[in-house]
């Protein structure tokens, strides 16, 4: 396989982006000067030597400190530390922050989990979540399960509320999920504002 049918198939491979999608961003970047490549390049190296993953949440920040190991929301005192929100990747956070209407925790779990799919564990951060939940220290008395009204977002929440229900056991969590406001099929990440903020008012 020559370079530029490598470099499409490695498009291809991002969220979304079919294989003509792939070959246009190839012949996009072939029109480009060889400072813009390098731009880029050098670009892409930055963002992943200062880029993190929180150690609590689990979603990507950009840190001046390499100390810190938890991102700013995970540490900002004033965000309400009893209630929890689980969403699927860091792009349904940022929809979800955005909005303003929710003042509370994370937890990014990673993806979701296919209809039929036996092993959760292996697609989602299933334990590190409940471990989170059950922890000495931890105070969360909801958490809002707030993922895709998709078959594989339902399947998804249903998992990870029958295992927390099952593993927070002398704990009071009460776990919700978000009502209505997303349609059936729609994607979090493309929902708007008053959509978010109507689907957390009639969580359920």
């Amino acid at each position: 396989m020559d370079s530029l049918r490598k470099l499409e198939e490695i498009f291809a491979r991002f969220p979304g982006i079919g294989p003509r999608q792939a070959r246009r961003f190839v012949y996009y970047l072939l029109n480009k000067s060889p400072a813009s490549i390098k731009e880029l390049a050098d670009l892409i190296e930055e963002v992943k030597k200062t880029t993190a993953e929180c150690s609590r949440c689990h979603r990507f920040f950009v840190g001046t400190d390499s100390k810190i190991v938890a991102c700013p929301i995970c540490l900002d005192q004033t965000r309400d530390a009893s209630s929890l929100m689980v969403v699927a990747r860091d792009s349904d956070f940022e929809s979800i922050e955005k909005s303003g209407a929710y003042k509370g925790l994370y937890f990014i779990l990673g993806g979701t989990v296919p209809i039929l799919d036996k092993e959760a564990e292996k697609r989602v951060r299933l334990k590190p979540l409940l471990e989170r939940i059950a922890g000495k220290a931890s105070g969360i008395k909801e958490v809002i399960l707030s993922l895709n009204a998709t078959p594989d977002g339902e399947n998804t929440a249903e998992i990870v509320k029958e295992a927390i229900l099952k593993t927070a056991t002398g704990k009071r969590i009460k776990v919700t999920i978000l009502g209505r406001g997303l349609s059936t099929g729609a994607e979090l990440e493309y929902a708007d504002t008053d959509t978010i903020k109507s689907a957390l008012k009639n969580r359920h």
